[in-house]
């Protein structure tokens, strides 16, 4: 545990990001292993599509070993995928893979950058994903990067040389990276970025090869490798405590909710990376031949002659002793003319000065959150922890007209604390992910401020600017403005100061199902930004719908204080569906939007406004049933959408099941990847069959084959293969194959049309074999390929039946698909008799 500590310490101690909410404490050997870094000037830039595509190891090598500047450009935030820790999907999800790729970057000693390209789901060939996501603008950014990173090497995770064998975004990434290679550099090329930085050329590039490039280990030790560099990422950083590969291994198991935590690992390791264009090394160094000394910018040999010196007599006793040489260094760096160079160097230098003196800087706001127009209080608190020269000049809080003069001196260990009040300027933009402030398609966010552009996250409102004079020098420290606050069980805590709204509103329930043409009570909550916040809200309406009353007055006394007011909407007659959109007026303001929170002990909390909306739909759908068992897998929204049509779920502990206890609902359904993740179902295989087998319906939702959490004979109780295909495209053509089965046509009539308004995909990981018992119901394939048959599968076992299918009914439920509701309502209603059949409830 010590050891993760430390490692924890030096990963964010150069990391100027709002991620390093807490405050940087690194022990003497870490700051000796940041000299090294301060003494090697070359970057490193990796390249892929998504968070978890990353080489942790070779991240963690080029950062810690070859002490480079090392870069992860991530094309994508990882939008269109899964979470196993909690409901966040789409941009929301994308908002949580963010901040676990900074937490990885923490671990492994990289930053991280990303384009504007939006994780629209999985892709099959880069030619359906470079016009998906407008290739120019992401090509763009990919250049973007180039020149303001400046990387002497760059590593594609993937092979430009083989598409469609992959993910289409993976291939995307290494096709988009060789041709911003030739491009950064052409002054004529995305001209408009050279007002903010220069054009750039790599030395070289290479592909991030490996034996599964060539299909097995035997394969690859036959390759001629004349044109790789061979990399054992191994290495053993004594000063640390730590193998290269453990650090690497706790930096993937950030990536928490895509289930990557894992043990960490030892020893030799090799890594290959094969040349793609440029100059080969000489050796299995990937900087040879690159100028990686302070010799390499004008005027930085004067500069390297005193950190070098600091480097060979570092003192691990004292290292304040440092702090005249280190001031000295800071001068003349000065006055070095490359202004890349320069502000990096500089930065890297003030944070290991800052660790030298042991000095502790902290701007903490008094609450966690105010709104434009409020007073704010900002807590000060200083120490100098050596016995140097320090004197605190000023305190300025950028983004505000707000600043002290202490002029004073910091003795040796003596902490002094003030406090900095001033209004929140009335433009202050609010916090929020800045690529989800503007509409965006589905392929592409839209971010119009080029200098926000690949930045990770929004940059702080307020910043803290701390004048110190060290050793007759004046330096500014800048630190962001955050809250620190503790808990009695959870200690001292931080998280981001955020700027948010005096009011917002929020539709818990975003897709509402109208089954017939009766009214519903519709709940709105209202949370206030601030004290005594009063007003109206308002329902906008789609045209056909009815909404009472015309509006509500509300007082909220306490900042934070949720309240909530009840409208009552009715449908047409006739099927319909639009948005609901709340509109709160204060004084001469509307807001319109809500504040959603993502909040992880693993990442800071997050703060997301999104426009406040819930999707109304009026469908004629009939159900079969009442009650329906539900079995949790990775996380999603069925059960709450099964409820919109009249269900009640049941919610059951899979633990506690034993033999008759599901006899009394109607269906069983089991969540997306329960069978990756609950251990507890590998035991209750038996009971579940016997269900089925005693007259009751089973439904289970796509699994990922081989990831089982245990040890499975089959997840059916025929035999069925689950396999890696799907269909990505939402639109693809659907053929039914079992036209006088009830799965379609009771008691629902199903038709193509109701695979009309899909999103994402049809659907994943369908069964390529199963046994003769089973029945398919549907057929569907993406442009090019086979047809597949196994998305929606049926059989009798006993007196019951089993279904599974790959479709992906956890994204089209909660967006409101009504044909993928009525499939569902067949599915559960699936063997009822004809009692229950005419008892059915028609919508």
């Amino acid at each position: 545990m010590k050891h993760f500590w430390v490692l924890l310490s030096l990963t964010t101690f150069l990391v100027t990001n709002s991620f390093a909410q807490k405050p940087d404490k690194p022990t003497s050997a870490e700051l000796f292993h940041e000299i090294q870094k301060l003494n090697f000037l070359g970057t490193a830039l990796y390249v892929a599509a998504h968070p978890d595509d990353e080489n942790t190891s070779l991240i963690s090598y080029m950062a810690n070993h070859e002490k480079a500047r090392t870069v992860y450009l991530s094309m994508t935030r990882g939008d269109g995928g899964q979470n196993l820790i909690g409901p966040e999907l789409r941009e929301l999800l994308g908002v949580l893979r963010t901040q676990e790729l900074l937490a990885a970057r923490h671990m492994d000693g990289g930053e991280q950058r990303f384009t504007r390209a939006n994780d629209f789901g999985f892709s099959k060939h880069p030619k359906e994903t470079l016009k998906i996501w407008d290739k120019d603008k992401v090509l763009a950014d990919v250049v973007w990067t180039i020149r303001q990173i400046k990387p002497d090497v760059i590593i594609n995770r993937f092979d430009h040389r083989t598409p469609g064998s992959t993910h289409g975004h993976h291939t995307s990434s290494a096709i988009l990276s060789m041709e911003a290679f030739d491009l950064a550099n052409d002054p004529n090329v995305y001209p408009e970025q050279l007002e903010q930085t220069t054009p750039w050329q790599p030395k070289r590039i290479f592909y991030n090869t490996s034996w599964w490039q060539y299909g097995s280990q035997e394969a690859f030790e036959k390759v001629d490798k004349s044109g790789m560099v061979s990399l054992d990422v191994g290495t053993y950083y004594p000063e640390l405590g730590l193998s290269n590969n453990e650090i690497a291994s706790m930096a993937r198991s950030q990536h928490l909710c895509q289930g990557f935590g894992r043990l960490t690992d030892r020893g030799s390791d090799m890594e290959y990376i094969e040349l793609l264009k440029g100059d080969m090394p000489k050796s299995n160094d990937v900087f040879e031949g690159i100028n990686t000394t302070w010799s390499r910018v004008k005027g930085g040999e004067a500069v390297g002659d005193i950190l070098y010196k600091v480097e060979a007599n570092f003192d691990f006793q004292d290292p304040s002793k440092h702090i005249p040489e280190l001031v000295r260094a800071y001068q003349l760096l000065q006055k070095v003319e490359d202004k890349h160079w320069r502000s990096l160097k500089s930065e890297e230098l003030k944070n290991i000065i800052s660790a030298a003196a042991g000095l502790y800087l902290e701007a903490s706001s008094a609450s966690a959150s105010t709104t434009p127009g409020s007073k704010a209080t900002i807590n000060i608190e200083t120490i100098n922890r050596s016995s140097q020269n320090v004197t605190l000049k000023e305190i300025q809080i950028v983004g505000a007209d707000a600043k002290r003069t202490p002029n004073k001196v910091l003795g040796d260990n003596q902490k002094e604390n003030f406090e900095v009040n001033f209004t929140v300027p009335a433009n202050t933009p609010y916090t929020s992910p800045y690529w989800l402030n503007e509409p965006g398609t589905l392929g592409t966010y839209t971010v119009n401020d080029q200098s926000l552009i690949g930045k990770p996250e929004t940059p702080s409102a307020f910043k803290a600017i701390f004048n110190l004079e060290i050793d007759g020098v004046e330096i500014p420290f800048e630190k962001s403005v955050v809250h620190r606050y503790s808990k009695p069980d959870r200690g001292e805590l931080y998280e981001p100061f955020a700027i948010l709204p005096e009011v917002t509103s929020k539709i818990d329930e975003k897709v509402l199902i109208f089954a017939d043409s009766d009214k519903k009570s519709v709940q709105v909550k209202i949370r206030a930004g601030k004290n005594d916040v009063s007003g109206t809200i308002e329902l906008d309406h789609p045209m056909g719908w009815k909404v009472s009353p015309n509006s509500i007055p509300f007082s909220i006394a306490q900042k934070g204080e949720e309240i909530s007011v009840i409208f009552e909407v009715t449908p047409p007659s006739t099927e319909s569906e639009g948005k609901i959109e709340p509109k709160v007026r204060v004084g001469n303001k509307i807001y319109r939007d809500e504040l959603v929170e993502i909040d992880y002990n693993h990442i800071p909390k997050q703060s997301i406004l999104l426009p406040s909306e819930a999707k109304v739909v009026r469908m004629d759908i009939r159900k079969s049933g009442e009650h329906i068992a539900y079995i949790m897998g990775a996380g999603d929204n069925v059960p709450e959408s099964l409820e919109q049509i009249g269900y009640q779920v049941h919610v059951v502990d899979p633990n506690d099941i034993q033999n008759g206890d599901l006899d009394k609902y109607d269906a069983v359904v089991v969540g997306i990847r329960a069978y990756n993740v609950v251990d507890a179902l590998k035991f209750k295989q038996p009971v579940l069959f016997d269900y089925v087998k005693n007259g009751g319906t089973m439904i289970v939702q796509y699994n990922t084959a081989g990831r089982w959490a245990g040890q499975f004979e089959n997840i059916a109780p025929y035999e069925v293969t689950l396999s890696r295909d799907r269909v990505t495209d939402e639109n693809a053509e659907v053929k039914i194959l079992a036209p006088n089965n009830s799965l379609v046509n009771f008691p629902n009539t199903i038709t193509e049309k109701d695979f009309d308004g899909w999103v994402q995909e049809r659907g994943l990981y369908y069964p390529s074999q199963w046994s003769s018992e089973f029945t398919p119901i549907l057929s569907m394939q993406d442009e090019g390929e086979t047809e597949k048959q196994g998305s929606l599968i049926v059989a009798p076992y006993g007196e019951g039946h089993y279904i599974y299918t790959g479709l992906s009914f956890f994204r089209e439920l909660p967006v409101g698909v009504s044909g993928a509701y009525k499939l569902f309502a067949n599915m559960l209603s699936i063997g009822k008799d004809e009692v229950k059949r005419d008892n059915n409830v028609k919508g």
